[in-house]
């Protein structure tokens, strides 16, 4: 038996340690899945059955296995997402400071703190703490790995996709005069044009090195069914802890992600509004600073994922906002507000609907003309809301 345990450098070739004879077996554990190109058979580990890590966290705490202190524990290892090396660590602390009951108060306000805490005493010979762990192994990245993953940390930690990224590359700020400017976009263009080959067309196998990287130290997991990427939910709230600037960042991913809906095609926005809402939900919690013409496009999303009331508040602030720069008599001050319109005749806000609605025809007519498209919705629209009056 030849046992490599943490075989975790995908910079090591282990082929050249490798025996070549036919008898024996090789046994080895690590986070690269790589190296499942030696492997007659491999097996994932994944985090641990509730029950196991329970009776982990409370022997790790060296506390009884009375009923009550299952009931506890059993909250505490879900919010430590049963991850094993977490549990430990939150044991150990358990069994020096004696917080069982209010272990999961502490960590809520002291998380970092917490899973950087080193224990003298543990039931395991592990040397480094979950953050530790996770800090090794984002040093090894490169600048755009590392930038990528921080990024993500804004987003849910699911769900996300290479497509938000290929449709954010698409997008040209001369096309949407009254979003953003290419200066205000300055950032997040600048990280997207470096997956964009010199032709000007996104390059997915640039995209696949990145997160390659991030898969090899397991920081990130790839669902092939999916087509998308999934962070521990710990480690997704550790990477935020990694970001210097903040609102920088927070920035560059509301205006990728905007960018992104305004390339998807109409056909396909209510599909791509499933798989966006968990990430919008997450930008916009807690912080409402985003571009106001972003509002329109999350507004947008949200009124084709039927959250209606949420995207009524965007529409209001992105009309608000078009009215003080653009005049209530711009093309793009009307067609926000023939939005805002359509959103209360769905919210079934039909006298609302209607005021709106005759301010937009009737000024759509005199600047566009009758016969103008935008014009002819206009008037459709504001029929079916007569129709309900």
């Amino acid at each position: 038996m030849l046992l490599f345990d943490n075989a975790d450098d995908p910079k090591i070739n282990l082929h050249k340690f490798l025996p070549h004879c036919n008898h024996g077996n090789i046994l080895i554990t690590s986070r690269n899945p790589g190296l499942q190109v030696y492997a007659g058979s491999h097996f994932p580990v994944s985090d641990m059955e509730e029950s196991d890590a329970v009776k982990l966290l409370l022997k790790s705490a060296a506390k009884e296995f009375t009923s009550s202190n299952q009931m506890i524990a059993a909250e505490i290892v879900k919010t430590l997402w049963y991850l094993p090396l977490a549990i430990i660590q939150a044991g150990a602390f358990i069994s020096k400071s004696g917080t069982l009951g209010t272990y999961l108060d502490l960590f809520k306000k002291n998380k970092a703190r917490l899973l950087r805490e080193q224990p003298t005493q543990s039931h395991s010979d592990y040397a480094w703490t979950v953050y530790t762990t996770w800090q090794i192994s984002f040093d090894q990245l490169s600048k755009q790995a590392q930038t990528l993953l921080q990024l993500w940390s804004f987003l849910h930690h699911e769900g996300i996709s290479e497509d938000i990224f290929s449709h954010a590359s698409s997008y040209k700020p001369h096309s949407y005069p009254s979003g953003p400017s290419e200066e205000e976009l300055c950032e997040p263009i600048k990280f997207i044009s470096q997956f964009i080959d010199p032709a000007g067309v996104w390059d997915s196998l640039h995209f696949i090195e990145a997160t390659t990287e991030m898969k090899s130290y397991s920081l990130v997991n790839f669902d092939p069914d999916k087509k998308s990427f999934s962070v521990h939910p710990l480690v997704h709230s550790w990477t935020r802890t990694t970001v210097t600037d903040t609102q920088s960042y927070h920035h560059s991913m509301v205006s990728i992600v905007g960018m992104a809906i305004a390339d998807i095609p109409q056909q396909d926005m209510q599909l791509s509004s499933l798989k966006l809402l968990p990430h919008i939900d997450s930008l916009l919690s807690g912080n409402e600073n985003i571009k106001p013409d972003f509002r329109y496009e999350y507004g947008n999303l949200y009124r084709w994922a039927d959250r209606l009331k949420d995207a009524e508040q965007l529409q209001l602030a992105v009309l608000e906002y078009r009215e003080g720069i653009l005049g209530d008599s711009h093309p793009d001050t009307l067609w926000a507000m023939g939005n805002l319109a359509w959103t209360y005749y769905e919210l079934r806000q039909f006298k609302e609907a209607e005021q709106l609605g005759v301010v937009v025809l009737e000024k759509g007519r005199k600047i566009l003309g009758e016969d103008h498209p935008d014009t002819l919705l206009a008037m459709g629209n504001l029929a079916s809301t007569y129709h309900q009056l």
